[in-house]
Order: structure tokens, then sequence, then C-alpha cells
């Protein structure tokens, strides 16, 4: 619909006694925040699960935690903390989930303690056996580029902190919003969807998408996703991102270049 959120009417009128969890994203597609609370609370009436995905994890630096809005267990990508793109990969997912689930948790948890001097530290708490002793029955692997990556956004968190990490969420957020009221003046062009969103906008252009990302390319800017591709109703529109590593003069460029396009 014209807000960009999921509708959420037609998976409460789809939900029945087959139905054992229902997966949600948030910040979704179109980078625009669901709210999913109320739907969470009903979800746990029915016993069935509210799954939440988030992308972009920079969001929780303002956003209420998932797990205090309904979800049950929450999966998401940790690239934003800290790792390069690397054409690719490798990247640093992460997974929590409620206490009740947790030894049906693949892979290890660790836990803090303290050693015998007194000092804090943190030791394998909890892992399945079958990963030392039957390998052919492990629920998963972990490997040497991904503990890596786990180690560089751990580094990446450790330097932060929970303060630095709400203040680079707002910086994203006003970035976001510039873009989206700098654009939104632009002739021809109009913001698509009218719900908040984080770091992503969609951007209705007045003819295809691909056609504008294109044009734009010749003056060495590179302007974003056309959505027709995924959405054949989207063919005008264009989703695009602004990030602390985006500066306003940039934004004003992009501005200015489509004004001529």
């Amino acid at each position: 619909d014209s807000t960009g959120k999921t509708d959420l009417e037609f998976i409460r009128a789809n939900l029945n006694d087959k139905t054992s969890a229902v997966v949600l994203q948030s910040p979704n597609f179109f980078g625009v925040v669901e709210e999913y609370e109320a739907l969470g609370k009903e979800m746990a009436e029915r016993d069935t699960l509210l799954i939440v995905n988030v992308a972009e994890p920079l969001s929780l630096g303002i956003l209420k935690p998932p797990g205090e809005r309904g979800a049950d267990i929450v999966v998401g990508e940790a690239q934003s903390f800290g790792l390069p793109v690397s054409y690719g990969g490798p990247y640093a997912g992460f997974f929590a989930t409620r206490e009740k689930f947790l030894r049906q948790m693949p892979g290890r948890v660790t836990g803090e303690t303290v050693d015998r001097t007194g000092r804090r530290s943190f030791v394998l708490t909890l892992s399945t056996r079958e990963q030392h002793i039957r390998r052919e029955r492990a629920t998963s692997n972990i490997c040497t580029n991904q503990g890596l990556c786990a180690l560089a956004v751990t580094v990446y968190l450790a330097v932060m902190g929970k303060q630095g990490l709400r203040e680079l969420a707002l910086f994203n957020l006003r970035k976001a919003d510039y873009l989206k009221n700098k654009l939104s003046k632009v002739s021809g062009f109009e913001i698509q969807f009218s719900a908040d969103t984080f770091n992503e906008i969609v951007l209705k252009c007045p003819r295809p998408a691909n056609e504008i990302r294109d044009a734009l390319l010749e003056h060495k800017i590179l302007a974003g996703l056309p959505l027709g591709e995924y959405y054949t109703e989207l063919t005008n529109s264009l989703l695009l991102c602004a990030t602390e590593m985006n500066t306003v003069e940039s934004i004003d460029r992009l501005a200015d270049k489509l004004e001529t396009v």
C-alpha cells in the first residue's frame, strides 16, 4: 500500500492451525520500519512463532528490540558493524531466541563468568555434542572465516559502545531524512511510501528507474536499485540509501543531476 509496510491484516486473515511461524523483516526491503508488536501478542496466543529478520542491525540503536516487541526468534546480518563489503562476503549473521528455545539452537553459546582471580571472562557454556563426537549429525559448522568476521564485529561493537551505536543510528537517520527531503523537491520525482524509514527510501521517478540509473551513471553517480525486477508495479521506482558514508554534498549533487536527466 501507500505506506510500504507489510499487510498485517493479510497475515491475520491467513493464520490457521497449520501456521507454525511468520517471518517478518524490519526495516523491510524498502527501508520501512514495520510495526508488529500487536501481531506478536496475537500470535503468542495462538502458539505461533514470530521470527523477525533485521537486515540493518544499526537500526536497533534507536528502535525497540524485537524481543520486546513480541519476536520469538531474531536473525539478521551484522555486516554493517565494521565488515567491508568485500565483493559479497564473507559476512557475519546473528541469531537470538527466547530462553525456552535455547537448546534447539544450532551452534555454540558463550556465557559470561569470572576466572579464578575474579576477572570477567567468557566460556563455552552450551554446544551440541554431535559437533565433537558425531560430526555427520552436527547442526552447524563454524569455519575460520566466520570466526574472523565475528571477531571483527565484536571489536567494532566494543569500540562503539551502546551510546556510540545510538549516536551513529541517529546520524544515519538524519542523513536519510535529508536525502528524502531533498529528492522530494525535485520536479517530477516523489517519495513512494509515507511510513517511517531507516537508511533506505524508495523514489518514484517520472519514467523507468533503470533509465534514470543509467543516465546518472554517465555522471559517475551510482544511484540505487531499480525495483521493477522485483515488483513489476514499481518499474518507475528506485531504492536509494544514505548512511554516515554519504556526504551532504554528494546528496545535493544527486538532486541537481536528477533535475537534468
